[in-house]
């Protein structure tokens, strides 16, 4: 059986077909589908205002037929804007972390911004300004740095210029806007409780050394104690896992003078909750329990955990907001301390006798 062959012109024909099929649909098209104008249809697709309501939902209508996207590229370089913000972050691991990372790319969709994270596995000031240009050539509006002030070996933040920034989690010593949880704050107030229920004294599970927020929840506590007339015990230092905190809480459940403890995360409090356990100690009855954070499970942990809340929602406002501020033309000088309220559960209660 013989096939039937098309002709050179059949042939260009279909291949016009195809290539018409496969090109995506654009503004010109809209216009012929909707009847207007191809200004007017440039006008809907950059969400202009003059632009009456029963042409713009014709101009909807056929967009949502045809499949068309206005080409976010070509308005960025229009408007010099391109709705994304560069994040440089070290830690994906910690809890606060990720959980100021979330509010950080809620409140971004939330104002229309997409976020480009760049993570780094170290955080030297040659990182982090590598992280910075890398952002820079993705044609990202703004940046926000989120690594702990320490972390960059006591160096001072110096970034190229170029691009608004706004810093989180970190000291307020930097030209930049700075954002972060009053660590001090939330650190007194588990230690002025544990005080208040009649502890004697406190003890403390640190985060690392080289956090800022570990060293500010530390010195708040040593401060609060210090204030109070109380003895000031040695400080322990974990890395913020539950690991740390079993391993320390085994030590500090040896010593039959340890009936208070403040641990500077909800994780380490876990670990040291179980080694209390595991020594016949129980909590509250022997040592009560303060932990930062109010992780998600904290108010059903056993006893359920006195701790400290962060409000990350909060942070992410702010951050936002300030940087927002920068990329609109303002010139942004906030340095935000957002509160912090103390939880208090079952974990804590006065001394026995």
């Amino acid at each position: 059986m013989t096939g039937v062959s098309m002709t050179d012109a059949q042939q260009a024909e279909a291949a016009i077909g195809r290539a018409e099929r496969r090109r995506d649909p654009s503004m010109a098209d809209v216009a012929r589908e909707s009847g207007v104008s191809g200004q007017t249809v440039s006008r809907v697709a950059n969400g202009r205002t003059n632009v009456d309501p029963e042409t713009r939902s014709r101009v909807v209508a056929a967009m949502r037929k045809l499949g068309y996207r206005p080409n976010s590229a070509a308005r960025a370089l229009r408007s010099g804007r391109f709705r994304s913000i560069g994040v440089i972050m070290f830690s994906l691991s910690s809890y606060g972390n990720t959980r100021t990372l979330d509010a950080v790319a809620s409140e971004a969709a939330r104002s229309g911004y997409s976020l480009t994270l760049m993570p780094l596995s170290s955080a030297t000031q040659s990182d982090v300004s590598g992280a910075f240009d890398r952002l820079r050539e993705q044609a990202v509006d703004g940046v926000i740095i989120l690594i702990e002030a320490h972390r960059l070996n006591g160096a001072d933040l110096e970034l190229p210029s170029g691009l608004p920034v706004v810093v989180l989690d970190s000291s307020a010593q930097y030209e930049y806007p700075v954002v972060d949880t009053d660590q001090a704050q939330g650190a007194r107030l588990a230690t002025e409780h544990l005080l208040e229920l009649g502890h004697r004294t406190v003890h403390h599970i640190s985060g690392p050394q080289g956090s800022y927020s570990a060293e500010r929840r530390a010195q708040s506590w040593r401060a609060t104690l210090e204030a109070a007339g109380a003895p000031v015990p040695d400080m322990v230092v974990g890395d913020w896992t539950s690991d740390s905190g079993y391993r320390l809480g085994l030590t500090l459940a040896s010593d039959p003078g340890v009936t208070a403890v403040f641990s500077a995360n909800d994780q380490m409090a876990v670990g040291l909750s179980r080694a209390m356990h595991e020594a016949g100690r129980s909590i509250p009855g022997d040592v009560s329990l303060v932990g930062f954070d109010d992780m998600a499970d904290s108010a059903n942990h056993f006893p359920p955990l006195t701790t400290v809340h962060q409000h990350f929602d909060r942070v992410g406002v702010e951050a936002l907001t300030a940087l927002i501020e920068e990329i609109e033309g303002g010139v942004s000088d906030v340095r935000a301390l957002v509160p912090t309220e103390l939880v208090v559960r079952a974990s804590t209660a006065p001394p026995r006798g």
